[in-house]
Formats: C-alpha cells, structure tokens, sequence
C-alpha cells in the first residue's frame, strides 16, 4: 500500500483499550503509529471520525467485556458519529473473521503481529465503508514490537509500562494466552533500556516493568541474559526513579533476583507472582507441577530477604477436579501467607486448551462461592495489614492534584501498583508547588477498605 494510501488526512482516531497493561502498551504502538501517519489520536468516542477497540480474550468475562465495547462503538457509527470501527489485539487475533461475522458493522480487525499496520487498515477502513475486512497474520504471534515513539503514552499519571517480552514459555492446562501471543520473545537489554532512558527523560517516574512472565525475561535469547541483567543495567540509569515488576512466576523467583532486589538503588521489593492455587492435585492438573514445591514457602522464602517486600498473587478456584477441601486449604493458605494483594478468578474453560473438557469441574454456583470465600479472608488480610501501617511513615509518588481546593492529593507508596491495582494513597498537606511526579515522604494516619489516607511530613 502507498504512503499516500496510508497516511491519514486529520481524521480523528478513538482509542479504546480493554484488558491488561500489556494491552495498554500495544494500544500505544498503534496509536505512536497513527499519530506519525497525520491521524489525530486519542480524541472522545463522540468526536471520532474512527473508534480502534483494543480487546481482550483471556476469559469469558473479557470477551463479554470487549464485545460489549465494540458493540458500543458500532451504535456511534450506526447512529453517524464515526465512520469506521476497528477491532485489535487478542479477541482479534484469536477469532479473526467470527468477530466480523458476530459484529457485521465492525470494518476491520488487526491482528497482535499487525499493530505497525494500523494507520493502513484506518484509512481503509475509512476509504471504503461497509467491505469489512480482516487484517490478522496467520499462524501463531512472533513479532516483537520496540516503542518507537516512548512520548506516546496512554497511562495518565508520571508512571509508564515498560513491556520487554511477548509470549510465554510455560503451558498452563487453563491458559490460552501461548496459542495467542505464542512462545516467549525478549527484547535486548539495549533496546530496554532505551526506552527506559527515553521515558525517563519526559518526566515518567515509574517504570513498571511488565511481559506474560516476567522472571522468564532473556531465557530464549541463550546468550546468559536474565532479569537479573535488564534490571542490573535499568538499575545504572541516573536519576530518581523506581522499578516495579508485575506478573512473575513462582519459578522465576530466583535467589540471586531477591539478592539484586534487596541491594538494588531503583527496584521496589514488590512482587506480583499469580500462585494460581495451593493444592498439589489442582496444581499439577493445572500442569503446574513445576510449583509445587515452591508454593507454599514461597511469601516466607521472598520476606526472609526482604523484611518489607510486598507480596501480589493471584488465584483461580473452581478448576476441573478441585474438591471442597482443596478450597478450603487455599484459605486457610491465604491465611497463613498473608499476601498483601490478592486476587481470585472463578475458572473459565478457553477454547483450544487442556482444560477445555476436563471433567469434575465445579458448579459456576460452588466455584463462586469459593471465590468469595477467598475474597473475604483475604479482606480480613488487608484489613489488619492496613491497621498495621498507621503511624508508619513511607514515600510516595504523587500523582494527581485535587479536583478542589484543601481536598487531598492522589498518590502512590511503593507497595501500590498503579491503576487501581492496589488501592492510591490520598495525602494530605502536600506542599504548595508540589507536582506529579514528585516523591513526598509522608506518614500514614488511616485507611478504607483498601485505600491509605496520609500526612505529608515537613
């Protein structure tokens, strides 16, 4: 297709994004590469000329969720205010044409190797209206996208994804993420930290470091790179700045990663490692086995070198063959691990993976119910963790002001992943010509549910 096919002529480009920050970060490819082809982007759904859908497929309840917002964007342009609607990312890749066929007023969708051509399949699906077409390479994912524009950023506040491989190198019986992303890719270091140093550069103070599995990051380049090496050179940037990193594996969490941490300038002791669950049937039907044994002193293991270290997971009950003592030990595990975030997923059988049509699997009404089970212990966590902090005094990076005078500022301590993961910090008597960006010791005087309220200090 020509330059002239391909660039865009002012019209202006929506961007939805659905899913996982990873997502986000793909979101921000299409939209650096719409932007440098004359498109304006980032505009509101309403004053679009095309809305972009970036979707995701991971369970039943992101399907709902991406259908619903396509759908949603599809009534705009039956209605006359777009012209073209275009659906990407993991829905996309996964069911290609069946998104056409199930949404006939959608134009195009784009594949997750395909996000460079993003300006392209716009301004066709503008040109030529209502000959809906599907732009989605065949075969499983291999590309590997590099930012090439690091001031194209979607996240709102002074922090920034910093994505350093795609795929994934394990084989969950639940996952269907490999058969959509397919095998693991690291970026290099170099070209990690380039982006790092570029973002850093524009004011972005968080770098949250983010792939399918983290700790696996540099296993498929065979040249002795690890995590260790990318955060050891991420480490070295000049500047105040902090490193988190978000979706591991108990596998992955290896002693000399927990040495670097402990001793690293940059890189918070926060460790967002999903256990999916405790027992060692479930674990191994899960074809997990290569965590069962690292489970369940894996929260002991990581805060004997790290006292503080703040611990993430995640759970997925109600799997094919798990019993109600099975989840009932996740509990009282829970309990005893006393992760500082936890989340729990009820099972959703994915097309195309082990699980799919295993047999024993629990009611949706027994699963859920198990899951609240687990939420709520898990509440009782957080509770008396929270209570713990009060009086404690801690950092925070801040970053949004009051929308009213004398009303507190919205930040974030360390322990808090951004985006609502984990709950903000609201602060209170932040200095007057304070910014976001800006670290603030504070002491921290209360909390809600799952917020922390906070006193500047000085």
């Amino acid at each position: 297709m020509s330059d002239a096919a391909t660039t865009g002529r002012g019209e202006k480009v929506a961007l939805v994004s659905l899913g996982c920050p990873k997502n986000l970060v793909d979101l921000q490819v299409m939209g650096a590469a719409l932007a440098a082809a004359g498109f304006d982007v980032g505009v509101p759904e309403d004053d679009a000329d095309a809305i972009l859908v970036n979707t995701c497929a991971f369970i039943e309840s992101a399907r709902e969720e991406a259908l619903d917002a396509i759908e949603e964007a599809c009534a705009r342009k039956a209605a006359g205010r777009c012209r073209a609607v275009v659906v990407a990312g993991c829905l996309a890749q996964r069911y290609r044409a069946a998104v056409l066929d199930a949404c006939p007023d959608v134009d195009a969708v784009l594949g997750v190797d395909d996000l460079e051509n993003a300006p392209a399949v716009v301004r066709r699906a503008l040109d030529a209206p209502g000959r809906a077409f599907c732009a989605v390479s065949r075969g499983p994912s291999k590309k590997l996208f590099t930012s090439k524009a690091p001031w194209f950023t979607l996240t709102p506040g002074p922090y920034a994804y910093l994505k350093v491989a795609e795929g994934c190198r394990h084989a969950c019986a639940f996952c269907a993420i490999p058969g959509i992303r397919g095998r693991l890719r690291s970026r290099p270091v170099a070209d990690c930290v380039a982006e790092a140093r570029a973002l850093l550069g524009r004011g972005i103070r968080e770098l949250d470091v983010i792939a399918q599995d983290v700790t696996a990051y540099g296993r498929d380049l065979r040249d002795g790179t690890d995590l260790v090496a990318l955060l050891r050179a991420l480490d070295a940037l000049p500047g105040r700045f902090r490193v988190r990193l978000l979706y591991g594996h108990p596998a992955g969490v290896t002693d000399a990663l927990l040495d670097f941490v402990a001793a690293s300038r940059h890189v918070l002791p926060y460790f967002d490692i999903p256990i999916q669950h405790s027992s060692e049937s479930v674990l191994r039907a899960m074809r997990r086995a290569d965590t069962v044994a690292l489970v369940p002193e894996m929260a002991a293991r990581i805060r004997a070198k790290l006292p503080g270290a703040t611990l993430r997971t995640t759970c997925l009950v109600g799997f094919p063959g798990e019993t109600a003592q099975d989840a009932a030990a996740l509990v009282r595990f829970a309990r005893e691990a006393a992760f500082d975030h936890l989340g729990a997923f009820v099972f959703s059988p994915e097309e195309g993976t082990p699980a799919f049509d295993m047999a024993k699997r629990p009611s949706a009404r027994v699963a859920e119910a198990r899951r609240a089970r687990l939420m709520a212990a898990q509440a009782e966590v957080v509770a008396a963790k929270l209570a713990a902090l009060e009086g404690t005094e801690d950092e925070v990076l801040l970053e949004a002001p009051p929308a009213k005078r004398g009303a507190p500022w919205t930040g974030r301590t360390g322990r808090q992943a951004p985006d609502d993961i984990d709950g903000v910090t609201y602060v209170r008597g932040v200095p007057a010509g304070a910014k976001p960006g800006d670290f603030l010791r504070v002491r921290i005087a209360g909390h809600t549910d799952y917020d922390l309220l906070a006193d500047a200090i000085g």
